[in-house]
């Protein structure tokens, strides 16, 4: 045992040690756990460098390596080589993205529900569903991927997208985050390291930590993740994975150019990671007709594409497609299988009544003009952000360095839920902080104008 020197020592995490118990890894790793979810420890906090934990603690200096590796893997803390350990962002909160219950007088900015309230043409093919002579079939347990036609009509809807594959080589899940949660659970173990964008997903962000996978932020610009700062990681890093929404990041609104999916699927092919795109929001842009391929299309092998349908067509149906590459077939099926049994036949049987009768097509198109209606007025209240942007919430920059639980509540406070930046996070540092406004679910165009011009003399006054 080293002689102890740190009894008196200013140390940002000071365990107790009359109170630890063996083994002492676990003892202590359940300490900083403690510790970090009441708040004691902040977010961004240094930890002690280990030796110096080791010696104030009279342990070997293994053990406190082994305590912050365990610290790692549950999403607690994060290392800088050359700086040290900090205390990881959202360690201390949920930052899970769903729908709550708000007061009837606060107009919902937050949640992007994709214009639910239009739903009259699913409401149709519901019927119509109902009256077929095979309804039977679609209520027990046959096909698991999805009955034949569900995936002929997927394989017609993700060609629009740009996806060149064949039913064989796909499957029907509950939503995009079902998928995302088969794809983490069957592709990753314990420990691995996914990269992503310095803001992405904050559901992906909570999934990943429930499953104790390591996210590692890349550098990004306004076309997307750069490919120098991934081979550069990629170099230096264990990288297993990586999750990219090329065809319009959430929260960020960034579009990735196609030379930059060219590039970055090079890279990704050199050093053997395994895709997931999330496409949820690449059909506005293939609305215009000429969709850009997506990264599934330039990778031979380890790529997994997820499309969903609640933002286009109907939120409440939860029903995705995706596309695999042949050497994850097996891998997806035994996930899929073990982790939903199927996917109900049902809610794909009216996804796809709306495709194959065409009612899809028109339904599409009075979302994207609600979508335009909605970005013109944001465009009118905060010009010059993200203007000319077709989507369906807005990346507004906001002054001031307020934690984002603080914001979202004063904002509630005055009338408005909408998130802050700090749940997309996963930089350890943030220059700037921003609101994510969804467009499409306030209700109506007065309660989104209403709200916006609540969120502007917020921040004026801020």
């Amino acid at each position: 045992m080293p002689i102890n020197s740190f009894d008196h020592y200013p140390l940002s995490w000071k365990p107790d040690k009359e109170k630890l118990t063996k083994p002492y890894y676990l003892s202590l790793t359940q300490d900083l756990e403690q510790r970090i979810q009441s708040g004691e420890l902040l977010e961004g906090t240094k930890l002690p460098p280990q030796r110096e934990l080791a010696d104030y603690l009279d342990l070997n200096y293994t053990t406190i390596t082994r305590v912050y590796n365990m610290a790692k893997k549950k999403g607690l803390v994060y290392g800088i080589v050359g700086r040290g350990t900090f205390v990881a962002p959202h360690a201390s909160g949920d930052i899970t993205i769903a729908e709550r219950v708000i007061s009837s007088d606060v107009i919902e900015l937050s949640f992007v529900s994709g214009f639910s309230e239009y739903s009259a043409p699913v409401a149709d093919a519901l019927r119509r569903v109902v009256k077929k002579s095979y309804l039977k079939q679609l209520l027990d347990y046959s096909y698991i991927r999805g009955h034949p036609h569900h995936l002929s009509a997927g394989h017609r809807w993700l060609s629009q997208m740009g996806i060149r594959t064949d039913p064989d080589h796909m499957s029907i899940f509950t939503g995009a985050e079902n998928a995302l949660t088969v794809a983490l659970t069957s592709f990753f173990r314990a420990g691995d390291t996914i990269a992503v964008d310095e803001y992405t997903y904050s559901n992906f962000i909570e999934l990943c930590h429930m499953l104790s996978l390591h996210l590692l932020p890349i550098a990004g610009d306004n076309q997307g993740m750069k490919p120098d700062a991934l081979a550069k990681a990629c170099k230096t890093q264990n990288i297993q994975g990586i999750y990219l929404m090329p065809g319009g990041a959430n929260p960020t609104n960034i579009f990735i150019s196609p030379a930059r999916r060219k590039r970055l699927a090079q890279i990704i092919t050199s050093h053997h990671l395994t895709l997931i795109e999330d496409d949820l929001y690449g059909w506005l842009e293939g609305a215009t007709g000429h969709p850009t391929p997506p990264l599934f299309e330039y990778l031979p092998s380890r790529a997994f594409y997820i499309c969903g349908t609640t933002k286009n067509l109907c939120p409440g149906l939860r029903i995705a497609f995706s596309a695999y590459t042949d050497d994850l077939k097996e891998t997806v099926l035994h996930g899929l299988s073990n982790m939903n049994i199927k996917t109900s036949s049902l809610d794909a049987e009216v996804i796809t009544e709306l495709i194959l009768s065409g009612d899809a097509y028109p339904l599409v198109h009075h979302k994207i003009e609600l979508a335009k209606e909605a970005c013109a007025l944001f465009d009118s209240i905060f010009p010059g952000v993200q203007e000319g942007v077709l989507s369906y919430f807005r990346w507004l920059p906001i002054p001031g360095h307020k934690k984002y639980d603080i914001v979202e509540q004063e904002l509630y406070q005055r009338g408005v839920h909408v998130y802050h930046s700090g749940r997309f996070q996963v930089a350890p540092e943030a220059k700037q902080n921003y609101l994510r406004i969804s467009l499409c679910s306030a209700g109506n165009i007065k309660k989104l104008r209403k709200g916006l011009l609540i969120i502007k003399e917020y921040i004026s006054g801020d």
